[in-house]
């Protein structure tokens, strides 16, 4: 029976992503908030990322894959299509969501890219790539006030970030005002 316990325990190892050996999803956020530089936070930020990107299938591995070939290759309406059945197969996981809605953006499709980054953020509300397409859309808009908010809530959640801390830095005159 021991010996038995110990070959499942070494099977789940093998089969588990990366970042769920040490660390929850929960203790990467609090250590990506806690990080002392932004190089401690990237790397704390890219094991979020690949958490994000685990599947659970074969087919969800081959489909992502091929939507990134496809919006590497600017063929959007392919990468649409595969994340359409992606998310068909798995409509809880929240980086299929997310990677249509950059698909989206990159199409200047504002109004069903901020669809599907609120799907996104529904299933994880943390998406710092998600809150960051949020406010590049809304910068697009015009609207700086809503891109001001939008990148505060991305520093609440990864202060190291220096796009995200610059484009505060450049709103925060025009949304508060000069200082007296």
């Amino acid at each position: 029976m021991k010996r038995l316990t110990l070959i499942l325990l070494a099977v789940i190892t093998l089969v588990s992503p990366a970042w769920a050996d040490s660390d929850s999803l929960d203790t990467l956020f609090e250590r990506l908030k806690a990080a002392p530089t932004p190089a401690a936070a990237d790397i704390t930020a890219n094991a979020i990322k690949q958490a994000w990107a685990h599947v659970a299938t074969e087919t969800d591995t081959l489909l992502m894959e091929r939507s990134d070939f496809a919006l590497e290759h600017e063929d959007y309406p392919l990468a649409i299509e595969l994340l359409d059945r992606l998310i068909v197969l798995d409509p809880d996981w929240a980086e299929a969501w997310n990677r249509r809605a950059t698909v989206f953006y990159l199409m200047d499709d504002d109004r069903r890219s901020m669809a599907d980054i609120a799907e996104t953020l529904k299933r994880e509300p943390r998406h710092f790539g998600a809150i960051t397409g949020m406010g590049l859309i809304f910068l697009r808009q015009g609207n700086k006030k809503q891109a001001f908010n939008a990148f505060l809530r991305v520093l609440d959640i990864y202060p190291q970030l220096e796009t995200a801390q610059h484009a505060v830095e450049l709103l925060r005159p025009e949304v508060e005002g000069e200082p007296l």
